[in-house]
């Protein structure tokens, strides 16, 4: 993506999305979770392979092995269970800031599809500590109109690191 030849959508879509990514990061970063969850659709598909090095030429993402393989029941689980007592490893919460940049946006497979490539550095800082995580990642979507609206329909994390200095990876990117 983007392909030579593929057709262009236009600046009014164009901005809808980035308008639609600028919100889903305040919302993550607001830790409006339940707001989030309402972005995507029901048969979303939700992943972040595993980076691995590699010699040149070979695919430098495991297809095999993810941090991330989830859907609409796993992520409303997960959820949940942060409005519990019992996640840990975001007690105290998280302070992120996803900072999207580099928008890609063409027509998708289907008719109210959209395929969107952009990039993400989230900034992370928990409790009192003087240390933060940096993630530098770049995101393949797919995004649907449901209803008149965009809705996210899969998401494929593709980290830059291969060995994450991340304590847990209770966020969502």
């Amino acid at each position: 993506m983007p392909e030579s030849g593929a057709r262009p959508v236009s600046t009014e879509v164009y901005l809808a999305v980035c308008d639609f990514l600028y919100e889903e990061a305040a919302l993550l970063d607001g830790n409006r979770l339940d707001e989030w969850l309402a972005l995507l659709t029901d048969d979303i598909v939700y992943q972040m392979p595993v980076r691995v090095t590699r010699e040149r030429g070979a695919s430098d993402v495991s297809h095999d092995m993810y941090y991330f393989d989830e859907n609409h029941a796993t992520l409303r689980t997960r959820i949940a269970r942060l409005h519990t007592d019992l996640a840990w490893a975001e007690d105290p919460p998280s302070r992120t800031r996803h900072c999207v940049s580099n928008v890609r946006v063409q027509p998708g497979a289907g008719p109210d599809e959209l395929e969107v490539r952009s990039y993400l550095l989230l900034y992370r800082n928990r409790g009192d500590d003087p240390g933060h995580d940096l993630l530098s990642a770049e995101r393949h979507d797919v995004l649907r109109r449901v209803d008149g609206a965009w809705r996210l329909a899969r998401r494929s994390i593709l980290l830059d690191q291969a060995n994450l200095g991340t304590r847990n990876l209770a966020i969502f990117l």
